[in-house]
């Protein structure tokens, strides 16, 4: 039996040192310890038959074997293990030193940048944000606005007409749908919804059959404001919009009233700006005048009060029609209108 043993430890011993993969080394260990199957034990069961005195030999053996290979056996479970950490980490293995990979980060649209801080601005006096529908019907787009069907004013805006209008939310029965020309129709809803006094600027898209070029696109972007309430003069307008070219800016910009003429205004003005492009030089942006129009606005017409459901007698208002698009160009020095809405990652990646 002693002969079984020291053969078996010898057997073990080679079993132990060629073996590396992990899992063979515990299929051996229970091949060995096992306690039904275990070849240990099996040989062990004749010790039974052995005399007291061999017996005691046989089971000092029988352990010392026994606490050896266990020894083995850990100690090369632990070098397997440790094999096994150094080859998850070289596969885990990250250089730190190197650069990250690039994530790809949207941006703002310059146009949502410069909407954004006027929503802000307007808000912070007092001002209610509106919206609303782009595919506008004929009477909210000129008639409730003083601009009968007759009326040459009308010629001013080369209009996208829809035919069929069953689809829009705000369609009219018998009335022509239209491409918004302004967000000028807000006006008068914005009065019918809340009356007076109220004030509320509505920013949005507008849409003009328009010939393309450097200062000129069929889709731009208008902000539109309107202030109703007793005793507004045009001495308001002027304050708002140097509150609104101050906050833009950031600085004193250098403007112009004119008189002008727009239907739903009486009397009406449109403001210029020094153009920030060339700065007053002339280029391609302000047509080499050294201005740029960029808000029309005046008094509401008394037309236009009644159409919202206001009574000129008691209340007047001011409203004017911020060309967005063009204050979005002088702010960021942008020299041709069309990259707005060009969609390309070179230009929108600036911002």
């Amino acid at each position: 039996m002693e002969k079984l043993l020291l053969d078996l430890k010898k057997e073990i011993i080679k079993k132990i040192k060629e073996t590396d993969i992990l899992k063979s080394l515990e299929a051996l260990e229970i091949e060995v310890f096992g306690r039904k199957d275990g070849k240990l034990n099996n040989i062990l069961k004749g010790i039974k038959d052995l005399g007291k005195e061999q017996k005691g030999i046989v089971g000092k053996l029988a352990n010392d074997i026994k606490n050896e290979l266990t020894a083995l056996l850990q100690t090369k479970k632990e070098e397997l293990d440790n094999k096994e950490i150094e080859k998850q980490l070289e596969q885990d293995f990250v250089d730190m030193s190197l650069p990250g990979a690039k994530k790809n980060k949207g941006s703002l649209n310059p146009m949502s940048i410069v909407q954004y801080e006027l929503e802000d601005l307007f808000k912070s006096m007092g001002f209610m944000i509106l919206d609303g529908p782009e595919a506008e019907s004929d009477y909210y787009n000129f008639e409730a606005l003083n601009i009968p069907a007759n009326h040459p004013a009308r010629d001013m805006q080369d209009t996208f007409y829809i035919k069929n209008c069953r689809n829009a939310k705000s369609c009219v029965p018998n009335d022509k749908m239209v491409l918004r020309t302004h967000t000028s129709p807000v006006q008068v809803r914005a009065m019918q919804k809340f009356g007076a006094p109220m004030k509320a600027v509505v920013p949005g898209r507008v849409f003009r059959n328009e010939a393309l070029d450097a200062s000129h696109e069929h889709t731009f972007n208008q902000l539109e404001g309107l202030m109703i309430d007793k005793d507004i003069s045009i001495a308001n307008v002027i304050a708002v919009m140097n509150t609104l070219l101050k906050g833009i800016f950031k600085k004193e910009v250098k403007t112009r009233l004119r008189p002008g003429f727009f239907p739903f205004v009486e009397p009406g003005f449109e403001l210029d700006i020094n153009c920030q492009i060339c700065g007053g030089t002339g280029c391609s942006v302000c047509k080499q005048t050294g201005w740029l129009e960029l808000l029309p606005c005046g008094m509401v017409h008394p037309n236009v009060l009644r159409a919202g459901g206001i009574d000129p007698e008691k209340y007047s208002g001011f409203a004017f029609g911020l060309g967005m698009t063009r204050l979005v160009m002088m702010r960021f020095g942008i020299d041709d209108i069309r990259y707005l809405a060009g969609g390309d990652l070179r230009f929108l990646k600036q911002f």
